[in-house]
């Protein structure tokens, strides 16, 4: 009898949770823009958002879409604009980082391609217009003082770069999060930077993913960008928000 109670109520539970009507009741917390909050933008590169790079086959089809080059350009616009602070958490793969003895599905893949290759963290040599440098566009605001590029993350997030030491040290408890790819280096930074006690905001355009047959990585990044960040915007509605 408790058996079958409880399994009752497990169904009950689901079909709640699985109801368009729970979801419609998902809360919207809310993102105010002050003193203490800055863009942080991951990996703006050519190997992302270039038709030349190497992932180009797979994101082409989301940045596109999303527009994400052009709104990644406003944010930078907007930052300048409106003296907020922006940190670049790019990703490098320097030429020890190849004998790694074990990667997730994704490191292998980034490392089979050579996908955000440099020579060493004190060679720039081969570095410009390479799939790990910046795309060419953004180069005029990053090259500005209201830009601090961080170390690089390895993996996704930026457990192991100084984003957060960066952040704090700049008195930042608040985080406008951007860039590439959304739901693997974005999401993991979004779930990151939560940990360690920052409110964090996403740009859901200024972002994009890989899509392949059986796989839809921007859906997935959109859907846990909504689950679990303060706010969610689109570019238009923070430019709105910056004119208010």
């Amino acid at each position: 009898m408790k058996t079958k109670i409880t399994k009752v109520l497990l169904t009950l539970v689901v079909t709640i949770l699985s109801s368009s009507s729970f979801f419609a009741q998902l809360p919207d917390p809310g993102f105010t823009i002050d003193g203490v909050t800055a863009i942080v933008i991951t990996d703006p590169q050519n190997d992302f958002l270039s038709p030349n790079g190497v992932t180009w086959g797979v994101v082409g089809e989301s940045v596109t879409k999303n527009n994400t080059v052009d709104n990644l350009e406003s944010l930078f616009k907007l930052a300048e604009a409106n003296g907020i602070k922006v940190f670049i958490s790019p990703h490098y793969y320097y030429k020890h980082d190849h004998s790694w003895q074990f990667e997730g599905a994704l490191e292998t893949l980034m490392h089979n391609i050579n996908m955000f290759d440099r020579g060493d963290q004190l060679n720039k040599e081969g570095f410009e217009e390479s799939g790990a440098d910046f795309l060419e566009r953004y180069k005029k605001y990053i090259e500005k003082d209201f830009v601090t590029v961080v170390g690089p993350h390895k993996v996704y997030g930026p457990e192991q770069n100084d984003l957060s030491l960066q952040l704090r040290k700049q008195k930042i408890d608040k985080v406008i999060l951007a860039g590439m790819s959304g739901n693997l280096c974005v999401e993991s930074h979004m779930r990151e930077l939560l940990e360690d006690g920052f409110e964090v905001a996403v740009v859901g355009d200024a972002t994009a993913s890989a899509i392949i047959p059986g796989y839809d990585g921007n859906a997935a990044a959109q859907t846990n960008f909504r689950f679990i960040a303060s706010h969610v915007y689109t570019t238009e509605e923070l430019k709105k928000e910056f004119k208010n």
